[in-house]
């Protein structure tokens, strides 16, 4: 049993890094509505950013601030795509994400990978080290949501929940739904870009490609504490406590497919089934509700 346990301490940790980014997508999926694929470029980007900084002898700390902030440009420049240019919000992402491949290509120095070794340098958290990873980054998602919970609860926070609600309601009073779409994209791909720098420490090197299918992980995170933590967590703390939970259980199953034998060439297939799966959950639990409510009315007609 303990060694069932403890295997489930690697998954654990990459959960919580990973729900890190989630919550990033959170933020412009559910409470903007937009749908953003910049977050494919701009963890890779936290990542290499930070790796380099890192084994040029930055500290780990300040590294992390400007793997947070270079994020924050990523989602500016989106931002500015998207409401500037007014190029639609998904080809504004795909965009960046482009730009976003050559900039790390740069920062790399054209190299494929960046090692970053716990015995050379001393970072935060590392896979050689598991339960120092899980505490050490379950406390940057503990920080992160308490505040995201209080910024939302600002009434800048509240103009950007309203941006995504009702944006033409939201103009009707006198907010600058523009200016709040940017807001929230500078702020999601930080926070992805943070997870990339976090996931770096964690495996140990930092990637060009590591980003790659990041947007499918991150839904499949929020869409699984969603489906499953949705009508208890109702708080928005909750909610975003719910999307690194999901996030974790992404992970754990990922880990228990790939011990039944799943092919590692198949990964991207069964995330991608996964988040159909859960996207999917929803609407068949409205068309029954509403196919009940319908017997329901005839028997009462």
């Amino acid at each position: 049993m303990i060694s069932i346990l403890s295997s489930f301490a690697g998954p654990v940790a990459q959960g919580i890094i990973w729900g890190i980014m989630a919550m990033g997508v959170y933020i412009t999926f559910r409470i903007l509505d937009v749908a953003d694929l910049t977050v494919d470029g701009s963890m890779a980007t936290g990542g290499v950013t930070l790796v380099v900084l890192v084994t040029g002898g930055m500290h780990v700390g300040l590294a992390l601030v400007i793997a947070f902030l270079v994020g924050c440009v990523a989602g500016l420049v989106t931002g500015v795509f998207h409401t500037k240019f007014g190029i639609p919000a998904i080809l504004a992402g795909i965009l960046t994400q482009l730009i976003l491949y050559s900039v790390n290509l740069r920062i790399t120095t054209q190299r494929s990978n960046v090692p970053l070794s716990v015995d050379k340098y001393h970072i935060l958290i590392s896979l050689r080290h598991l339960t120092n990873a899980i505490i050490v980054s379950a406390i940057f998602a503990a920080v992160i949501i308490a505040v995201m919970y209080w910024f939302f609860g600002t009434e800048l926070g509240h103009s950007l929940r309203a941006t995504g609600c009702n944006p033409n309601m939201a103009r009707a009073n006198g907010i600058n739904t523009d200016n709040n779409k940017i807001i929230g994209l500078v702020i999601s791909n930080g926070l992805v870009a943070l997870s990339g720098a976090l996931l770096a420490q964690y495996q140990g090197f930092a990637d060009i490609n590591m980003g790659r299918g990041a947007i499918v992980i991150g839904l499949a995170a929020v869409i699984i504490g969603e489906v499953l933590l949705g009508k208890v967590f109702k708080n928005f703390a909750l909610k975003l406590l719910a999307a690194v939970i999901g996030g974790i259980i992404y992970y754990i199953v990922i880990s228990l497919v790939l011990k039944a034998g799943l092919n590692a060439n198949d990964l991207k297939m069964f995330s991608a089934l996964v988040v159909a799966v859960f996207l999917g959950i929803p609407y068949w639990q409205r068309k029954l509700a509403e196919k009940r409510s319908s017997k329901e009315d005839k028997a009462n007609a």
